[in-house]
């Protein structure tokens, strides 16, 4: 896929110490935390964006939109990352990834993880789509979500898959490490990262709450306001 001969770093590295795929074990868990209206999902699909220049078989699962939306979403954050990077044959390198990404959508009520892998499970069972990432994008977490996270893992860990999924925080929460207890609650040892979307002033930084370095607010990873692409993660490179 990358006929262009670009070197590929994990956006997320600098804050987590690691720039390869290998950020995450196989059966790994990351979690994306912002409040609403922040940049979750622009973060999310950048993930996921990754991963499918990668080589890797991206299924992305969204609680909120329908799958065009989705799909606009994966268009409009491609080509700002192609722009940036002044990527040569953009239109042809996106037209590549798209047999390796699948969209599921379902309703927030009608979401539960059993029927998650059910869905899953005949996908891969019918060759029709093995994935090697999940992006899961608008899931609640409450107590109540415990034991299928816990199925989900075991899940993930038995079919060599990884796992990102977004969290919505409250907007009278300290964004520091509290908010770990307040948000994944019990939960969060199954998770292996874990990152801090943080607005200050008119920045937007992200900080490592778990998985990362101890100094990785002064590392000046952020987001552009913009565009909300990474900014000074330099994962894509020409050699």
């Amino acid at each position: 896929m990358l006929e262009n001969g670009f070197i590929l770093r994990h956006p997320l590295g600098k804050l987590t110490g690691c720039e390869s795929e290998e950020i995450m074990p196989e059966g790994g868990f990351g979690a994306v935390m912002a409040r609403a209206g922040v940049g979750k999902t622009a973060l999310l699909i950048q993930l996921a964006i990754h991963s499918l220049l990668c080589n890797n078989n991206v299924l992305h699962i969204s609680l909120n939109d329908p799958v065009k939306k989705v799909g606009l979403w994966y268009k409009e954050v491609y080509r700002n990352i192609a722009s940036q990077y002044s990527i040569a044959d953009q239109e042809q390198i996106f037209e590549n990834m798209l047999p390796h990404r699948f969209i599921m959508t379902f309703e927030v009520e009608g979401f539960s993880v059993p029927k998650l892998k059910e869905r899953l499970t005949g996908l891969m069972e019918q060759n029709i789509f093995r994935p090697h990432v999940i992006f899961i994008d608008g899931l609640p977490f409450d107590e109540s979500q415990i034991e299928p996270l816990s199925d989900l893992k075991v899940f993930a860990k038995n079919h060599s898959l990884k796992a990102w999924l977004t969290v919505r925080i409250h907007r009278d929460e300290k964004p520091d490490s509290d908010c770990i207890q307040a948000q994944l609650n019990s939960v969060e040892d199954l998770f292996e990262t874990i990152i801090l979307i943080q607005p200050e002033g008119k920045e937007i930084y992200l900080k490592a709450l778990k998985g990362g370095k101890p100094d990785s607010v002064a590392t000046g990873l952020s987001l552009d306001p913009t565009t909300m692409l990474i900014k000074e993660s330099d994962w894509i490179k020409r050699t």
